[in-house]
């Protein structure tokens, strides 16, 4: 080993199992997020003429601005689907800027920004870990209340007279209650939903050998009902787009649907709009505006074609395929497996595809560092999905819980061992790998991955 990576091994060691602390002399520079192209956010080749049209409608829907008049709230996190999911185009993740800073007073709001909300910071979600009283909670709780807010879409004569308070992030912070998680980019959602169960269960006994021999395992989440395979979300905990869509849409934005047909606070004068908030429209002139948000939304996601990733950039074509090596001789791919295929799909842009997806869409315990407390479905609170890298190259917030732009330290951070409550992350060996190689070695390979 090169003497000039002693130190900085040393070093990551030194903070136990949260090695996200040692943030010292980086021995590789994250080149940081690529600009844009103007490709992104487009629709996947081979549609229909009927199919790009729900897609460009769903894009709308997606883009909208919802009110109160529309069933915004009383609670919610932001007020439209694409201001979390904005970077690097409509249907991304967190942006640079973001703007649950200004929806916190928006038309007369008088909401508290939390302390884990900042301007440069990424658009979060809030979960408990505990009820008030010990027991498990896990479920999201909104930012902010639209107490006070006067947007002006109610009819004439109608008043906003709802008077609920904002809860007290304050004090769940300070009591190490709160659980953050950033939005997940939406981009190729399509072609992952398409993916058959069984080719998700075989690759996972692909290479076992070698995968036990690095301590890395891995399962899948499962709906609870038909037992298939869930696969979106930070712990996939859905099993469809649709689902996915529908849960937003009630938990994000306080907006009930026929996925979610029950207001999720139910106080008198708190609502504006008929329950469910958002329903098929049967006296439509069109089948495009017969179908619901909630569908729409789906349709957007079903059809956005994934990310394009670079030859060249960054640090050029010789670099990037290196760090390709790299990536597969470290072991990354155990777990991000670089590509999946899809089925039978009823759409001819969704049927039989490549995915470069670089996910197993299992879960993996990533040991206390990462650790969120939160349960989901078979996942334990240490356990996540593995979150698929394609895009990686244009993201600016990384982790779930968007805790760094520093692709160097995201790696890293996979790395902790068992403290007594969680487990030791499956991931150690293979960032022991990472933080053996050369300082070259290492530069490679994060230019390979933001080249994704």
């Amino acid at each position: 080993m090169p003497t000039s990576i002693r130190p900085v091994r040393t070093l990551l060691w030194c903070a136990g199992t949260i090695l996200l602390a040692c943030s010292a002399p980086a021995f590789a520079a994250d080149p940081g997020p690529r600009p844009k192209t103007g490709s992104e956010g487009g629709h996947l080749a081979n549609m229909t003429t009927n199919e790009i049209a729900f897609f460009n409608r769903g894009q709308v829907a997606f883009a909208d601005s919802e009110t109160l008049a529309d069933g915004l709230g009383p609670r919610f996190n932001l007020d439209s689907c694409s201001g979390c999911h904005g970077q690097p185009a409509v249907g991304g993740t967190a942006p640079a800027t973001n703007p649950q800073v200004a929806v916190a007073t928006a038309f007369g709001m008088r909401n508290i920004l939390p302390s884990f909300i900042t301007a440069n910071g990424p658009i979060r979600e809030a979960r408990f870990k505990l009820t008030s009283t010990g027991t498990p909670d896990g479920g999201v709780h909104s930012l902010f209340v639209t107490t006070f807010r006067d947007d002006g879409s109610l009819s004439a004569g109608v008043n906003n007279t709802c008077n609920i308070a904002q809860e007290d992030f304050a004090s769940q912070v300070a009591n190490n209650n709160v659980s953050l998680r950033i939005p997940t980019p939406t981009f190729g959602l399509g072609l992952i939903e398409a993916i058959p169960d069984s080719s998700i269960l075989t690759n996972l006994t692909i290479g076992a050998a070698t995968k036990q021999s690095l301590g890395i395992g891995g399962r899948v989440n499962v709906n609870g009902n038909d037992g298939r395979v869930a696969r979106f979300g930070w712990k996939a905990q859905n099993p469809s787009l649709l689902v996915f869509s529908a849960e937003a849409y009630n938990v994000e934005m306080g907006i009930s649907n026929e996925g979610f047909p029950i207001e999720r606070e139910e106080r008198a004068g708190c609502g504006f709009k008929q329950v469910p908030n958002d329903t098929t429209n049967f006296d439509a002139a069109t089948g495009l505006e017969t179908v619901s948000d909630v569908e729409k939304f789906a349709f957007f996601m079903r059809f956005l074609a994934p990310p394009t990733p670079s030859d060249t950039s960054p640090g050029g074509a010789v670099s990037i395929a290196t760090g390709r090596n790299t990536f597969i001789s470290v072991g990354c791919q155990f777990c991000h497996t670089q590509t999946l295929s899809t089925g039978d799909a009823a759409s001819a842009a969704l049927r039989n595809q490549q995915v470069n997806l670089f996910s197993d869409l299992a879960l993996h315990h990533m040991g206390p560092g990462l650790a969120d407390g939160i349960s989901q479905g078979v996942a334990a609170g240490d356990e996540f999905r593995t979150a698929p890298l394609w895009g990686l190259g244009q993201r600016i917030f990384l982790l779930h819980d968007g805790r760094t732009s520093d692709l160097t330290q995201a790696i890293l951070a996979h790395r902790s061992n068992a403290n007594g409550v969680f487990r030791a992350s499956e991931a150690n060996a293979v960032i022991n790998n990472f933080a053996a190689l050369s300082a070259t070695d290492q530069q490679n390979l994060l230019n390979y991955l933001r080249s994704l």
